[in-house]
């Protein structure tokens, strides 16, 4: 299938005592919370969220990217959910403060 929105949320397992990793950093949850907030919200194209490997930014994690953009969000808390997915995915603005600096056109 084909979609319109794809959001990736980093759930990578690092094997390092050095620091946590974006699935210990509550990746698996923030697949779950936009699982949920499209669902709710009801969103009229085809949209989905799925866990992925390593994003490469993992000093910034937990990270997602939102495709077609190519958007990379970091530091993503579940508090954040219901906004990306209303600003970026709903309205198509972006949630500036969440972006990856870098990537900001």
């Amino acid at each position: 299938m084909v979609y319109d929105i794809l959001i990736l949320v980093c759930s990578n397992q690092r094997n390092s005592a050095d620091k946590l990793s974006c699935d210990e950093k509550h990746g698996l949850e923030l697949v779950g919370d936009f699982k949920k907030q499209i669902k709710e919200l009801n969103i009229n194209f085809k949209t989905r969220a799925n866990k992925s490997g390593c994003l490469g930014v993992c000093d910034l994690d937990p990270i997602i990217v939102i495709y077609p953009e190519g958007t990379f969000y970091i530091g993503v808390k579940k508090e954040d959910v219901k906004e990306i997915v209303q600003s970026h995915i709903i309205i198509k603005i972006p949630v500036e403060r969440l972006i990856l600096e870098s990537w900001k056109n």
